[in-house]
């Protein structure tokens, strides 16, 4: 899933993809770099990507990066938790690579 989303992110131009292997490892990326915006995952190992855009929202320095949830997790109650915690967008899986683009590009205010 992760190969898909860096392949589709990769047809936006001037974007650089990091990828983290679980939240914990996202907020030692973070830490290190500034990025425009997070896509994540709610399931993920160590950290859940629940967690991890709590953590976001409370650091300073990256607490207005636009970011995106992708998961399997579908039910309104998901999604209303994941934008309560201060998502800014929620994908349901199977992603289509065309949705998550165009959710990327208005983000990140970039037209097609």
């Amino acid at each position: 899933m992760r190969q898909l989303i860096v392949f589709a992110l990769s047809r936006v131009p001037n974007l650089r993809v990091t990828e983290a292997d679980d939240g914990v490892d996202a907020l030692r990326k973070l830490a290190a770099g500034r990025f425009d915006i997070i896509v994540t995952d709610i399931n993920m190992p160590i950290m859940d990507g629940l967690k991890l855009v709590r953590r976001i929202r409370t650091d300073t320095a990256h607490k207005d990066v636009p970011i995106v949830v992708i998961t399997t997790e579908s039910g309104d109650e998901d999604r209303q938790r994941a934008l309560s915690l201060g998502a800014d967008a929620y994908i349901s899986k199977p992603i289509q690579a065309p949705m998550l683009l165009q959710t990327v590009k208005r983000l990140l205010g970039l037209s097609d």
